[in-house]
C-alpha cells in the first residue's frame, strides 16, 4: 500500500469468532464481500454457525455508506443482510431465489465446455454482456459474479468488466491448475488445500472434463488426500467425497494415505450400489502414500485421460500432481 493506492483488496481470515472483527478495525472495509459459509475449518470453529457468525462479522463492520455483496444462493450468506446497515447487493449463478426474490447480479444461459469453463450472460442492474471464462470449474462463476458487482460499485463499466473477467487467468499455483500433457493426459492440480465443498467442485469440474470435444468419453482419475480440520466430521466427510465421486462417474477413485482411506470407504459402497451388488466398475484403490500413487497412474493411465489431484495442503499432494504433470516438483 502506497499514497498513490486507489483500491486494497484484503483477505480477511480467521480461526474463529471475533477475528474478522478485530481485522475490521484495522481494516475498515467499504465494500464486504462474502462468497459462501462452507464447511472449511468446521473443526476448528465447533459447527457451520459458528463460521457464518464470523463471517458476518465483515458486514456487520461496513458504515451506512458501504456495500455488502452477498452470494444470496447461499442460505447463510443470504441471511447476513439482516446484520448490516449496508447497502446490499445480492449475486448468484442462478437467476431465481426462493420466494420469487431475483438476485442483483447473476448469471444467465450458463454454459461448460469440454474443459469444465464457463460462458454465461453476465446480467446487473447496469444490463448485460457475454463472459467466458478462462478458469476450470463451474463454482468459479459465482466467484466471478461477485467480482462483477465490486467492480461496477467501483465505477468499472459494464463491458469493461466482462472482458477483463473473460481475460483473466489462474495465478496461484496449485488451484485448478491444468496442464495438457504431451501424450493427451489432462493433469488437474487442485491440491493447494481442500474441504468437503471444495472437493465437491474439484470432482464436479472433473466430471465436466470427463467429454472430449467430439462427444466421445474421456477417462477420469481422482487422486484424493486427507482434509483436515474437519473435527468429529472428518469419517464423514471423507466417505461423502467418495460416495460423490462415484456418483458423478469418476472411474478410478485413489485414496491416498491413511487420513483418507474413508474416500475409498464411501467410493467402495458407492459402487457397489452402481452396479446392482458387484463392485466391478469404477475402479477404487486406497493407497498408502504419494509414491504408491504415482507408481499407480504410472502403471496404469492412458492417452486421453483427465486426473485430478486434491488434498488439504499438509497432505502434500500438489507436489504429487506437479510430478504428474511433469512439471518441476514445488516450482
Amino acid at each position: 500500500v502506497t499514497p498513490s493506492t486507489r483500491f486494497l483488496v484484503v483477505e480477511m481470515g480467521a480461526r474463529g469468532i471475533g477475528h474478522i472483527a478485530y481485522l475490521t478495525r484495522i481494516a475498515p472495509p467499504h465494500i464486504g464481500v462474502i462468497l459462501n459459509v462452507g464447511t472449511a475449518h468446521v473443526g476448528e470453529f465447533g459447527g457451520q454457525d459458528n463460521i457464518a457468525k464470523a463471517k458476518g462479522e465483515l458486514v456487520e463492520a461496513l458504515s451506512v455508506e458501504g456495500v455488502a455483496v452477498l452470494n444470496v444462493g447461499d442460505p447463510l450468506v443470504a441471511d447476513m443482510a439482516g446484520r448490516t446497515r449496508a447497502r446490499v447487493v445480492g449475486v448468484c449463478d442462478t437467476e431465481h431465489l426462493p420466494g420469487g426474490r431475483h438476485p442483483d447480479v447473476f448469471a444467465r444461459e450458463l454454459v461448460l465446455d469440454a474443459s469444465g469453463r464457463a460462458s454465461f450472460q453476465l446480467l446487473t442492474p447496469h444490463g448485460g454482456a457475454p463472459v467466458a471464462l478462462r478458469l476450470h470449474g463451474r463454482h468459479h462463476v459465482s466467484n466471478a459474479l461477485a467480482v462483477a458487482a465490486v467492480a461496477l460499485e467501483c465505477g468499472v463499466a459494464l463491458d469493461e468488466v466482462a472482458r477483463r473477467l473473460s481475460e483473466a487467468g489462474p495465478v496461484s499455483r496449485w488451484r485448478m491448475e491444468v496442464t495438457e500433457r504431451p501424450d493427451g493426459v489432462t493433469v488437474v492440480n487442485d491440491a493447494y488445500n481442500a474441504n468437503p465443498d471444495s472437493m465437491s467442485a474439484a470432482l464436479s469440474a472433473l466430471a465436466a472434463m470427463s467429454t472430449a470435444p467430439d462427444g466421445s468419453h474421456r477417462r477420469t482419475w481422482a487422486i484424493l488426500g486427507e482434509m483436515l480440520e474437519l473435527g468429529a466430521q472428518v469419517d464423514a466427510a471423507h466417505w461423502a467425497v467418495g460416495t460423490q465421486a462415484v456418483e458423478l462417474g469418476t472411474d478410478i477413485v485413489v485414496a491416498v494415505g491413511a487420513g483418507a482411506a474413508m474416500v475409498a470407504e464411501g467410493a467402495r459402497e458407492a459402487a457397489v450400489r452402481a452396479n446392482d451388488g458387484s463392485p466391478l466398475d469404477p475402479q477404487v484403490y486406497a493407497v498408502g502414500d504419494a509414491q504408491a500413487a504415482y507408481a499407480l497412474l504410472a502403471a496404469k493411465v492412458r492417452p486421453g485421460d483427465v486426473v485430478l489431484v486434491k488434498s488439504s495442503n499438509a497432505a502434500g499432494l500438489r507436489f504429487l500432481g506437479d510430478r504428474v504433470a511433469g512439471r518441476e516438483v514445488g516450482s
